[in-house]
């Protein structure tokens, strides 16, 4: 069976049971958009701009687990991708991004609405492709999607030439895909792994550190379990949170620049580290240099083994799947009849209290300003911890991270490694797509909101009943905060001069907006929305302008050296 390339793009998307395909069309890409007109297998969602077709996939892979799928046109459509297929690459993940480009005889030319895709996303992509013939099409695009959701996930990036969709060839894609120099390695070492099950259970002072790879690895369940058998604290990164549950009395919240006092310390003053699918980035442990101490042994768990020691030396690396690990971990551990030293235990959860009472996350509750904490923790209680949330990058940001106590894996849906502002609006309409009866709340800033606000238009075409909550303090929040401590108070450019009214604007796109002005109707307001259930609301709560996140590690320095309250 002949067909065109148009037509083997949409088939490869149909084999691979997608389900819904964000994209914007334009000439490199109208074959393929006139076969899309011909199907009702997958949805084609129409956003309002490329950067949010990629944010959108993004938020759709993070919260349901699969492949997210974009489709976009040549020159500016692919360079207006390049911020979404970036935060995909920095977050692991999995991302198939085709990109229109222009005939191949044309390629290098200078054609119109050409870029060189391939060199531009090639820093910030697991890998991508340039097909010129379309007989190599159905096969990369089954490559793409085999490395996009394989080993450490991340973005693929399909180049797809215009004369390449409309040339014939046979059809036929592969039902599996082996590739010689990609092999992933899945299962750890078994002498690894008895080394590390050793060092655990003879730890006096242990701490069990997790990342985004347990999220990733769908291996929160086993987590628990291997947590709860030790009775050991537990932290998080920032994309970690909800792979164990925050309210567990075992958690000690997350770590690092905005992390808890109490993570942090005992993050200092462990003995036996377990980094469990985290790469000890700089937002988490701050300078290396500090962070080091004699007498601390460090087991590292990836699947990536160039994360592994890249930043921090080990003493047992393992690579391999996080839930795999975890699951040969577990066995050993039930099996063993060495067992964690009670006293010590005791004595280390006695030192970690005390760090816990210092109560680091509290602020002034009096105020009659609305304090920016105060709203996060009513959406918690209004959502009885049930939502899922994506947010934008700022301060707003790290509060729903401190507040919102997440105790399910992939409901947190956030841009952590490129901090990519313009993210919440868009993810959450993927996240939406997703789970379409589920709570979904976008969390957001002023500044961040206007980055992609023209998707309120792809709300109102998909009926997607989203909430905004938008902590609205007038300036750019986490840059005020910085110039503040390390600028002597000169707020360049950080106040957010002339802005809309909100409440309004979202009125215009056929939307209902709120203005919250007082504490005292922060409740009521969150509960109105939220029982408008097919309806897109878009809360803009006037909050503090002064108010800071803490605590807060300043950047060079390492984790006991935090700013408190």
């Amino acid at each position: 069976m002949e067909l065109t390339g148009a037509e083997i793009v949409v088939r490869c998307l149909q084999e691979e049971g997608v389900e819904f395909l964000f994209g914007y069309p334009g000439g490199a890409v109208l074959n393929i958009y006139d076969e899309i007109y011909k199907q009702n297998v997958f949805k084609h969602v129409l956003v309002r701009h490329e950067q949010a077709a990629v944010h959108a996939a993004d938020g759709y892979s993070r919260a349901s687990g699969r492949t997210g799928v974009a489709l976009v046109t040549s020159g500016p459509g692919a360079t207006n991708a390049v911020t979404g297929i970036a935060t995909a690459y920095m977050d692991s993940v999995p991302l198939v991004v085709i990109t229109g480009q222009v005939s191949v005889p044309a390629i290098g030319l200078d054609a119109f609405q050409e870029v060189d895709t391939v060199g531009i996303t090639r820093p910030c992509v697991k890998h991508n492709f340039l097909v010129k013939d379309v007989k190599d099409l159905a096969a990369t695009l089954k490559k793409a999607f085999y490395i996009a959701s394989t080993g450490r996930p991340g973005p693929v990036v399909v180049d797809v030439p215009k004369d390449v969709t409309m040339h014939k060839t046979e059809f036929s894609y592969p039902k599996e895909i082996s590739l010689r120099s990609y092999n992933p390695v899945i299962k750890g070492h078994d002498g690894q792994i008895k080394k590390a099950v050793q060092m655990i259970l003879g730890a006096k002072r242990p701490m069990i550190y997790t990342g985004g790879g347990v999220i990733l690895s769908n291996a929160a369940e086993v987590l628990n379990k291997l947590v709860r058998q030790l009775g050991y604290p537990c932290t998080s990164t920032l994309m970690g949170l909800g792979g164990y549950p925050s309210p567990d009395p075992l958690f000690l919240g997350m770590l690092g620049m905005h992390g808890t006092f109490e993570a942090n310390m005992a993050m200092q003053h462990c003995d036996v580290l377990v980094a469990i699918g985290a790469r000890f980035d700089d937002r988490v442990i701050g300078n290396p240099e500090h962070f080091y101490q004699e007498g601390r042994q460090i087991i590292h768990i990836d699947i990536d083994p160039a994360s592994i020691a890249k930043r921090v030396k080990v003493d047992v690396p393992i690579v391999g799947d996080v839930g795999e690990v975890l699951r040969e971990m577990l066995k050993l551990i039930q099996a063993s009849h060495e067992k964690p030293e009670p006293a010590a235990l005791k004595t280390w959860w006695t030192q970690i209290e005390l760090w816990r009472s210092r109560n680091c996350l509290k602020y002034d509750t009096s105020s009659l300003l609305i304090k920016p904490q105060y709203v996060v923790e009513k959406l918690y209680e209004v959502t009885e911890g049930k939502a899922f949330v994506t947010s934008d990058v700022g301060q707003h940001q790290m509060w729903a991270a401190q507040f919102y106590p997440f105790d399910q894996p992939r409901r947190w849906i956030n841009s952590g490694g490129l901090g990519t502002m313009g993210f919440g609006l868009p993810s959450a309409m993927g996240v939406q797509f997703a789970h379409p009866d589920a709570a979904v709340a976008c969390i957001t800033g002023e500044g961040s909101i206007q980055m992609n606000i023209q998707e309120l238009s792809t709300c109102k075409q998909f009926n997607l009943p989203l909430k905004i909550i938008l902590l609205n303090n007038r300036y750019l929040g986490m840059v005020r905060q910085w110039q503040e401590f390390f600028y002597g108070n000169r707020y360049s450019e950080s106040y957010m001069d002339a802005l809309p009214d909100f409440a309004k604007l979202a009125e215009s796109y056929g939307h209902i907006g709120m203005r919250i002005d007082k504490p005292g109707d922060v409740e009521g307001a969150l509960k109105e929305a939220f029982a408008l259930k097919e309806r897109l609301v878009f809360l803009d709560f006037q909050t503090d302008q002064s108010e800071n996140v803490y605590p807060m590690i300043p950047g060079g320095k390492g984790l006991s050296e935090m700013i408190l309250v």
